[in-house]
């Protein structure tokens, strides 16, 4: 029970602060990582590529991911579908007051200096949430690190470059290809890295 509650607590207030969408959760599931124990670096980048290739929101799909995981290695399987079901609901509740609040008051309030100014400043939060996220992303696929302070540790894994490149290349370059639904790249970047031994 106490694993719920601490699910429900960590969740809500990620849902609360990740401004920007699915990739802005990712700087607070690694201080859920660092704090709790839950998931390391490596299984939080198998995280992303999973809740990045299935359908729906990444921030609900990780939260789920996590919940379930999480939850199974103490209570099993039944314990998981509902360690999956409390994080995911921690994870939207606060967007859904926070929109029945704004939707009550925003019309009253939208030509407030006050208000767009606020409006105007959460723009950069989530681009700074969405890069740093972004950035963690690609210092723990290339190099192996979780920041740049450990860069000592940095191990550099061509492989990830040569399907960057690989797909910076198709999605730019040749006309026939980079038409294809991003299905197919997702498709491709799996099953690369079933190839290669490498987590996408």
């Amino acid at each position: 029970m106490i694993l719920y509650l601490r699910l429900f607590y960590e969740f809500f207030k990620t849902g609360l602060f990740a401004i920007g969408g699915g990739m802005a959760t990712v700087p607070f599931l690694k201080d859920i990582s660092a704090r709790t124990g839950w998931f390391t670096s490596g299984e939080l980048a198998d995280m992303i590529a999973v809740s990045e290739s299935t359908p729906g929101p990444m921030g609900v799909n990780m939260a789920t991911y996590v919940g379930f995981t999480v939850s199974k290695k103490y209570y099993g399987f039944p314990g998981a579908i509902a360690g999956s079901l409390i994080s995911t609901f921690a994870l939207v509740l606060p967007s859904i007051i926070i929109v029945l609040l704004v939707a009550a008051f925003l019309e009253k309030f939208k030509e407030n200096k006050i208000v767009l100014a606020g409006l105007y400043g959460l723009r950069a939060a989530s681009a700074g949430l969405i890069a740093s996220a972004g950035i963690s992303v690609v210092f723990f696929s290339i190099f192996g690190i979780d920041n740049i302070y450990e860069l000592s540790k940095a191990k550099v894994d061509i492989r990830f470059l040569i399907l960057a490149a690989l797909i910076f290349i198709f999605t730019r370059y040749i006309p026939k290809v980079k038409e294809l639904h991003p299905l197919c790249f997702i498709v491709f970047a799996g099953l690369f890295g079933i190839i290669f031994h490498m987590s996408v």
